[in-house]
């Protein structure tokens, strides 16, 4: 159906019930008869794990922007969330990607050991001049240690042995997950908004929000307890720096209404989106036009509202552009909803794919959806859109988890780990275990007291069967379909035209 003004709230409910936009046009999959269902998946971003090969994603950036340095490995598919939404056929990416020299995880040291008298020898034969490390000297230390170390010797002669275990008793996590992510996230607010969002505020207010000092909020990475994995907020705290030999900048525009920043950036915007899909997915360069790009990822029903609940930034439709050393070469298209950041596209500079463009973009995806939740508590999902079980290269949203996926019969979501096996046997199928659990937001049987705009009259199904001539004709079927596919509550706010 196309909408031609939709709140932020009634869209939320509707992609809750299984549907999606593409510009103004929004569609829902009859599940029951396609071929291929589609299953509306979301992330739960507050428990979020990553991956180690997403880890590693997130690590070569980290050594691409310090220095530049990129080394070819193995590496999963480049897909991001939304890769799959497209009005255009995926073509098979590209099977070349790219690894990070320097920190690895504890789980990548367990490789083969070389064994045998030759193996031996060579490792005990002392290096050639320049190369190598020096066996007369001391071995190299990590320069976070040295750091560490001196910290907690200025703290012993400062305050003694006590002031140390305070300052170290600091950076103990929080107890829920909710705790932990306001602490890690109240620094880096600010990113991934437009120049006049006001950063300050943000950090105060994700401070307030988490109950944190000044002190506890602005720790350094540096500062967590040994051996603690890295979070996300950390690389992307890494990824901000800015000192190296390349900078990223991570930049959100609103497109609809479309604000100054949008506008200026537009033609190199478009002109990207065309790359992306003659390259990419192999369209002729007539096809994304400059019409086509507007109505497919600018124009938007959405609504923009700011109000006490919302984040800084509003809800309603954005772009999240990536530009690197002053050059644009990612475009997210984005939803910000009152209960989730919902992904809409994703189109890139394909001279940069070994940067993974599709995941990286979909985990500073994830980290945007923890910093809004700071802001706004009940946002706490980043929706990825359609899972389809039968497709093989959909297979990788499961990876982006918790994950859960929305029962087609009683609009419940459900744990993707309960949903595959059942996906396993039949490709449709009722996720909900519960037998008895029926759809809340059933219309039920009495249309008279739902919504039609006739004539740019907004009336109650009703009235509008009480009016004489053409307009009185009997539409119960096709409003009662209407009813039940966007349900009771959406039924009741939203106007159904009649001609």
């Amino acid at each position: 159906m196309w909408a031609h003004a939709l709140t932020v709230h009634d869209y939320q409910d509707l992609v809750d019930r299984g549907w999606r936009r593409s510009g103004e046009y929004l569609y829902k999959p009859i599940m029951d008869k396609t071929c291929c269902p589609q299953y509306t998946i979301r992330c739960q971003v507050l428990d979020y794990r990553l991956s180690k090969s997403q880890k590693k994603i997130l690590k070569r950036m980290t050594m691409y922007l310090a220095n530049g340095d990129i080394l070819p490995t193995e590496v999963p598919m480049d897909e991001h969330p939304s890769a799959c939404h497209m009005p255009h056929p995926v073509e098979k990416p590209s099977q070349l990607d790219t690894v990070i020299v320097g920190e690895v995880d504890q789980s990548d040291r367990a490789l083969p050991k070389i064994s045998g008298p030759s193996s031996e020898e060579k490792a005990k034969r002392p290096p050639k001049p320049g190369v190598g490390a020096d066996p007369s000297r001391p071995m190299a230390r990590k320069a976070k240690d040295l750091r560490r170390e001196r910290r907690m010797l200025k703290q012993q002669k400062q305050g003694g042995m006590e002031s140390g275990d305070q300052a170290s008793g600091s950076s103990q996590p929080e107890s829920s997950s909710a705790q932990r992510l306001s602490a890690s996230s109240a620094p880096f607010l600010s990113d991934g908004l437009a120049s006049d969002a006001g950063a300050l505020s943000n950090v105060e207010k994700g401070m307030r929000l988490a109950g944190l000092s000044h002190r506890q909020a602005g720790q350094h990475p540096e500062q967590q307890a040994p051996n603690q994995p890295k979070t996300l907020e950390d690389f992307v705290s890494e990824h901000k720096a800015g000192d190296g030999k390349h900078k990223l900048e991570v930049r959100l525009v609103r497109s609809s209404p479309p604000s100054s920043e949008f506008l200026a950036s537009f033609p190199v915007s478009y002109l990207l989106y065309k790359r992306y899909q003659v390259v990419v997915h192999k369209d002729p360069p007539s096809r994304p036009s400059q019409e086509q790009f507007k109505r497919f990822l600018c124009n938007s029903p959405l609504k923009g509202e700011y109000s006490a609940a919302s984040p800084d930034v509003g809800y309603g439709s954005f772009h999240q552009q990536y530009w690197l050393d002053g050059r644009l070469i990612a475009v997210g298209v984005l939803d910000i909803l009152p209960r989730c950041l919902s992904s809409v596209y994703l189109y890139y500079d394909p001279d940069f794919a070994f940067l993974s463009m599709g995941i990286y973009s979909a985990l500073r995806e994830v980290a945007f959806t923890r910093q809004l939740y700071t802001q706004a508590p009940a946002l706490r999902y980043y929706y990825m859109g359609f899972y389809i079980h039968s497709c093989p290269k959909m297979r990788y949203k499961v990876q982006y988890g918790p994950a859960d996926l929305l029962c087609p019969e009683t609009y419940a979501w459900v744990p993707a780990p309960q949903c595959l096996p059942k996906l396993d046997v039949n490709k449709y199928s009722r996720l909900n275990a519960d037998a008895s659990a029926v759809d809340e937001n059933h219309p039920g049987d009495d249309l008279a007291h739902l919504l039609v705009l006739y004539n740019f009259h907004p009336m109650q199904y009703g009235h509008y069967q009480q009016l004489g001539g053409e307009a009185g004709r009997d539409d119960d079927e096709e409003v009662r379909e209407f009813a039940r596919l966007v349900g009771r509550a959406c039924a009741e706010r939203m106007l159904l035209y009649r001609q």
